[in-house]
């Protein structure tokens, strides 16, 4: 299977791109490029290899999800730059 430069052409108007004839040429020759690539990958035999997640065999960095006591009020309003007695207190950004 081989893109024409009139596939490429159609597919930039489905996209409203407007693409000189020398773009129109270098996207139709890397699009059958990658084709080519393709099709060499489809000639290797991959009957025994089994699907992969990852290329590297990696262990999940998130910690465990386990619960904890939450920050009581106080402490959470303590470093704040200002805060009223239940509340943090932000600039008004929405006039």
């Amino acid at each position: 299977m081989s893109v024409s430069e009139k596939e490429v052409r159609y597919v930039a108007d489905l996209a409203r791109l407007q693409l000189s004839e020398e773009e129109v040429n270098s996207l139709a020759k890397d699009m059958n490029d990658i084709l080519g690539y393709m099709d060499l990958l489809n000639e290797l035999d991959t009957e025994n290899v089994e699907p992969l997640e990852h290329v590297i065999a990696l262990k999940s960095r998130l910690r465990a999800d386990e619960a904890k006591t939450p920050l009581n009020h106080d402490d959470a309003l303590k470093n704040a730059p200002d805060a009223d007695s239940d509340y943090f207190r932000v600039p008004k950004v929405i006039e």
